[in-house]
């Protein structure tokens, strides 16, 4: 679960976290004290604190914001001020919390966010439907580790079963968009099922290894990076 906090308070960041962490410490959490730098980096949440009045901007206009790029975050306004409270339904928020924050209202909201959180992961699981001559089947996209070329044909490789239809590598790339890449001409990688990797392969979750061709290393490793960043996978 991605959780973030935009505060202008650096302690009341630190605040929040800890009460988060507490609660669910197998959380990733990231704060900013900067609305601006908090819209710029276009990262998605599960879970937004998001304050109103802050030196650089309005978190009223950064949740609009977010609204009209059809993030669907579960919001939750963290400020001092009580008349905002019905403007917040215009931005589909989740909650308000008063400033200076109670522990116990906290706990009781964060565990509502986590539910709601998992819920709207749930109903955005996307389902590919496929047809061949002899039945039709649908695959949940999370599923697929790989797709890997076979002439005329792809195997779709899930945590599963393989799945083979005719279609084209160039097909399948189009179809299942950002989160995979193809990392060889033979092979289509989802990126959440990644390793580890090195010059010249790929090691999966499940043990599976596919080819990495030596043209595509650097492509993949800055798509691979892009990835980790934009699903708030921390490095050491």
């Amino acid at each position: 679960m991605n959780i973030g906090i935009c505060d202008d308070e650096k302690e009341i960041c630190l605040q929040i976290k800890k009460l988060i962490l507490t609660m669910a410490p197998e959380c990733q959490v990231v704060y900013y004290c900067s609305g601006k730098q908090l819209l710029s980096e276009r990262q998605h949440f599960d879970i937004l604190f998001l304050d109103i009045q802050m030196s650089d901007t309005n978190g009223m206009e950064i949740a609009r914001t977010l609204r009209e790029r059809k993030d669907d975050t579960v919001l939750i306004f963290v400020t001092a001020l009580k008349e905002y409270v019905f403007e917040a339904f215009d931005v589909s928020a989740f909650h308000y919390l008063l400033k200076p924050l109670a522990k116990d209202k906290f706990n009781s909201v964060f565990q509502e966010a986590l539910k709601e959180a998992e819920k709207r992961a749930r109903s955005r699981e996307e389902s590919l439907f496929f047809q061949t001559k002899s039945r039709s089947f649908t695959l949940l996209k999370s599923d697929i580790l790989y797709v890997e070329n076979c002439r005329r044909k792809v195997d779709i490789h899930t945590l599963n079963q393989t799945e083979s239809i005719y279609a084209t590598m160039a097909h399948m790339e189009g179809l299942l968009g950002g989160g995979f890449f193809r990392c060889h001409r033979g092979y289509l990688v989802n990126m959440s099922h990644i390793a580890q990797y090195s010059a010249d392969s790929i090691l999966l979750h499940n043990g599976e290894t596919i080819y990495l061709s030596k043209e595509k290393y650097n492509d993949f490793v800055a798509a691979y990076m892009g990835y980790l960043k934009q699903e708030g996978v921390c490095g050491v």
